[in-house]
């Protein structure tokens, strides 16, 4: 058994087990949890408790000289002092000093020799312990023997709380980074996803400084030339779906960094969402949830058989995978440069072109805005979409203010001559109740001809509101659904929601009008 010794750092258990196998921790989660089982297809249900999502206000930034200069201090990053993190770190420990056994996952973020970070995970729930095993890159045996001190360490004590009385503190909750230190503490949660987007956030600080983008989105390459292609989009836009492509290799589904040389994914596995999930709508997802998986909080017959569609405990049902278990996974998951990049948006007003070309100033000001629309619920009959906007796709787990990722991705675009698409995946012929939701077929054979350089050569024409320039014409997609005005029946109508639309985005884009250049600004939609 690996075990290491780690009472120079003040934790003095009497069994530290590091690195097990995954049959190891399927053993121990088995024995010691009572409510953990094995799937029919043998991956891992284990449940979160309390949590069964992130607690994104219980989030903390420690405040320091060296890095408060840096931050987008808001509602987004928190601050607390110095003395309030060494509170709760010291918390942590001494609970996590009061079990019997801990385990220690030492392994890499980054699939990139020359930008990866060395992660130490402090934890004692198994279930724990094999996510991060799954979510992280793992070392060879001569990479483990050699690993030395780590760059991050995760002091992961969620099944103890917070100290309400502590300053900062909001509630039983807290999950702290520093930057300066290095570390991350949890308390008061044992949702497993905190671990993975504290790690984000580490990077989504690092890599800037270092003049790497680090982005919230999915990338697959070319098979014959490595060449990568990105794809941002919030929850609900297809980004899943487009990104499973058998034509193409998959170099990951949510972290990654684009730095001088390429792209490479943060991770070393998926955490799909996995309501509704079924081998007919997600294949490869589905055939990936077996041994050495994780379930979260699924529901489970007597014989083990997951029922996807039962969202009793939560919305937020999860399956973690290693990515060697996709079939096209490239490994390692490394990429050249990208040929384009695709912002994805279900856009349920009906507005916006089922694909647009976009200049590098709307293609800075769309990636802050990070737009999609949801439809709201029925009240007396009537259903109206809600917009969406997240800044760069991810805005909870930026750490910078968004005008400098823009910035980068701007500098990147320019540097490697990359297109720059918007895509809607959302209604077309009219908004929500009124129009139809364009093919997934369709929205399919826009991507390929975007991969394939065809969208490049398009006809265009420019949007009078939005300023981008529509494609017209797509192969193996009805002209009539190119141009949304023309589509519509009622153009009055039409033109009364595309007023809308274009000033909920600048009303949006009021927060990040200060420390954003003029040239940003100029991207979005003209005033009505």
């Amino acid at each position: 058994m690996n075990t290491i010794d780690l009472t120079h750092i003040g934790l003095e258990s009497k069994t530290i087990v590091r690195n097990p196998a995954a049959s190891r921790l399927y053993m121990d989660a088995i024995r010691y949890e009572p409510s953990t089982s094995l799937s029919a297809f043998g991956a891992l249900i284990a449940y979160s408790g309390e949590k069964t999502g992130r607690s994104p206000g219980d989030k903390r930034i420690t405040e320091n000289e060296a890095s408060k200069d840096h931050v987008w201090w808001g509602n987004i990053n928190m601050p607390i002092d110095e003395h309030t993190f060494e509170i709760n770190r010291e918390r942590a420990k001494d609970y996590l000093n009061t079990r019997e056994q801990l385990y220690v996952i030492d392994a890499f973020a980054g699939w990139d020799p020359e930008n990866r970070i060395k992660v130490r995970v402090i934890c004692t729930r198994p279930y724990h312990a094999l996510f991060m095993q799954i979510m992280l890159i793992n070392p060879s045996k001569e990479e483990l023997a050699d690993f030395g001190e780590p760059d991050f360490t995760i002091y992961n004590a969620g099944q103890f709380p917070a100290n309400r009385l502590t300053a900062g503190m909001t509630s039983k909750t807290s999950i702290d980074v520093c930057f300066e230190e290095q570390e991350m503490v949890i308390l008061g949660t044992e949702y497993a996803g905190e671990m993975k987007k504290g790690v984000f956030t580490l990077m989504h600080y690092l890599m800037p400084m270092k003049g790497h983008l680090s982005m919230h989105c999915s990338a697959t390459a070319c098979p014959e030339s490595n060449r990568s292609a990105i794809l941002f989009g919030l929850s609900g836009t297809g980004k899943t779906t487009l990104s499973a492509d058998p034509s193409r290799m998959l170099i990951g589904d949510d972290e990654h960094v684009w730095t001088d040389t390429g792209v490479f994914n943060i991770e070393g596995g998926c955490y799909a969402k996995a309501i509704d999930l079924s081998k007919e709508t997600e294949p490869d997802i589905y055939n990936a949830l077996h041994y050495g998986a994780v379930l979260e909080n699924v529901v489970h017959d007597e014989d083990y058989n997951v029922d996807f569609h039962d969202t009793s405990l939560t919305q937020n049902t999860r399956g973690a995978y290693p990515i060697e278990f996709i079939d096209n996974a490239q490994v390692p998951c490394i990429a050249g440069h990208p040929t384009d990049i695709i912002f994805l948006t279900c856009d349920a007003f009906g507005v916006l072109p089922p694909v647009s070309k976009l200049s590098e100033e709307q293609a800075m000001y769309h990636f802050i805005s990070g737009y999609t629309a949801k439809v709201a619920g029925t009240e007396m009959g009537v259903t109206e979409p809600t917009a969406t906007f997240s800044a760069c796709f991810g805005a909870p787990f930026l750490v910078l203010h968004p005008s400098r990722y823009a910035e980068l991705l701007a500098e990147k675009m320019k540097d490697h001559k990359v297109n720059v698409w918007l895509v809607n995946t959302g209604w077309i012929k009219g908004g929500y109740g009124v129009g139809e939701r364009i093919k997934l077929k369709y929205s399919r054979a826009i991507v390929e001809a975007i991969y394939n350089g065809k969208l490049a050569e398009a006809p265009t024409e420019t949007d009078p509101i939005f300023g981008f320039e529509t494609i017209t014409e797509a192969p193996n997609v009805p002209s009539g659904i190119m141009v949304p005005r023309t589509s519509w029946s009622d153009q009055s109508a039409f033109d009364q929601s595309a007023r809308k639309l274009a000033n909920l985005f600048l009303e949006n884009f009021e927060i990040y009008k200060e420390g954003t250049s003029p040239e940003i600004v100029s991207g979005g939609p003209k005033a009505i």
